[in-house]
């Protein structure tokens, strides 16, 4: 939830942001001008109280300050009522409004206003045209979009052999990679409350987005306790703390987590619709960090760095880009995405996005500390990044580590995963 007072930065979005903003603030202004006159009318009720303390209860005097105190008394109950509704309504306003960019944050409408931070490695060349990951799968038998499409429907893949291999191999590789740089793992369930989606952002603005499962209720159903299907490791982590408050020397807090994550709109209708790229199912490892505004942004830098360290673990060609105010989620302050190189496509590709949130989903959550002991309590600063996507970079090793013959070379980081094996050739069985 947006700070208030960060109402002016947040227009830096755009102006499709303003009519939000300027809905809140008049709202607000009516909630604002509705508690000066209440504290005046009880301010006036306990003086009306004083004075009938002191007049003869069977004077006509007293029976005509009763009825006025009584007339008094029904006008501040009847705006205690518009208070609570007003404060309701600026309350579920300010679920809408997005997060106020951060200064550093390029300023621009779309993806192509993004600004590059860094490129590391090259593009592999390659003597032969390059295939997509979803010709050299089929040839090697590894991924089967016609099965998981008669199973479940469109945009669902079964994984075979090696591509169910390559896929554990990859899940260990970022779990170990994450836990040796001093990352807690946690493993959260799937299903989700509807409680946790809004503490993290995700509702009221990305309904559309979820899964959400049908349940048995009963007449006394509560809908926080709505299930859904978790789009994210990201909701489960930081609902971990929500209604939490760190006391001093307990902050940093990292976390990494593997989870399977799904997503009803898996992009635009036709885009992507080959291959692995967008999926309604899909692997994830999350890094989630709870910090003290003060370190959040030299955070955010080692967050993107440990996510970079996969990569550049597994000899895949990325680049970095710092999202402009009209890319980057509602939620987040500030976006770094990780875009892996894919020769099929002949294009840069979003892996990961490593965001700093600032406070936007402490307040929503709950989630405080205390700076020092007695202090009140202060909002959190909260992180999150993917460490990677698993589906994506099993589509990178595909595609950046092909051979002519159809065959892929495994990365040598990921062999003691595998059993020391090099090469994925299409007659190659799993274990053989």
């Amino acid at each position: 939830m947006i700070n208030p007072e960060r109402m002016d930065d947040v227009v830096r979005r755009g102006a499709h942001v303003k009519p939000a903003v300027d809905a809140w603030r008049a709202v607000d202004e009516r909630r604002r001008r509705l508690q000066g006159e209440l504290d005046d009318m009880r301010r006036s009720r306990n003086a009306a109280n004083d004075r009938m303390a002191k007049l003869d209860k069977k004077s006509a005097e007293f029976a005509a300050a009763r009825d006025e105190l009584k007339a008094l008394s029904t006008r501040i109950k009847e705006g205690e009522a518009e208070q609570v509704r007003l404060e309701t309504e600026s309350q579920d306003l300010l679920l809408g409004i997005p997060n106020a960019p951060h200064a550093s944050v390029p300023a621009g409408a779309s993806s192509d206003d993004n600004r590059e931070e860094r490129v590391w490695g090259k593009a592999p060349a390659f003597s032969f045209t390059a295939r997509d990951h979803h010709d050299l799968g089929v040839g090697l038998g590894i991924l089967d979009f016609e099965a998981g499409t008669k199973i479940s429907g469109a945009r669902f893949t079964v994984l075979r052999g090696w591509g169910s291999k390559l896929t554990r191999a990859l899940i260990n590789y970022m779990i170990d990679l994450h836990t040796g740089a001093g990352y807690e793992e946690v493993w959260p369930p799937a299903i989700i409350r509807r409680s946790a989606l809004r503490g993290t952002g995700q509702l009221p603005k990305f309904g559309a987005d979820l899964f959400k499962l049908e349940m048995v209720t009963g007449e006394d159903h509560v809908p926080d306790n709505d299930f859904f299907l978790s789009p994210t490791a990201e909701v489960q982590v930081t609902n971990l703390h929500a209604d939490h408050i760190f006391e001093p020397g307990e902050l940093p807090r990292h976390y990494c987590a593997y989870a399977p994550c799904f997503r009803a709109e898996a992009g635009a209708a036709g885009r992507d619709t080959r291959g692995l790229i967008r999926q309604h199912q899909f692997d994830k490892v999350e890094l989630v960090k709870f910090v003290t505004p003060e370190t959040s942004y030299d955070e955010l830098e080692t967050l993107i760095a440990q996510a970079e360290k996969v990569l550049q673990g597994l000899g895949l060609h990325y680049r970095v880009v710092t999202l402009c105010t009209g890319d980057m989620s509602a939620t987040s302050a500030k976006t770094y995405d990780i875009e892996v190189w894919l020769p099929g496509q002949d294009a840069f590709r979003e892996i990961s996005s490593c965001s700093n949130f600032e406070d936007y989903q402490a307040r929503r959550a709950k989630i405080r500390y205390r700076p020092a002991a007695g202090d009140k309590p202060r909002a959190v600063h909260t992180l999150n990044g993917s460490g990677l996507a698993v589906g994506r970079t099993l589509v990178a090793i595909l595609e950046q580590y092909q051979d002519a013959d159809g065959s892929v070379v495994i990365p040598p980081a990921l062999r003691p995963y595998v059993g020391g094996t090099e090469r994925i050739s299409p007659a190659q069985k799993p274990n053989g």
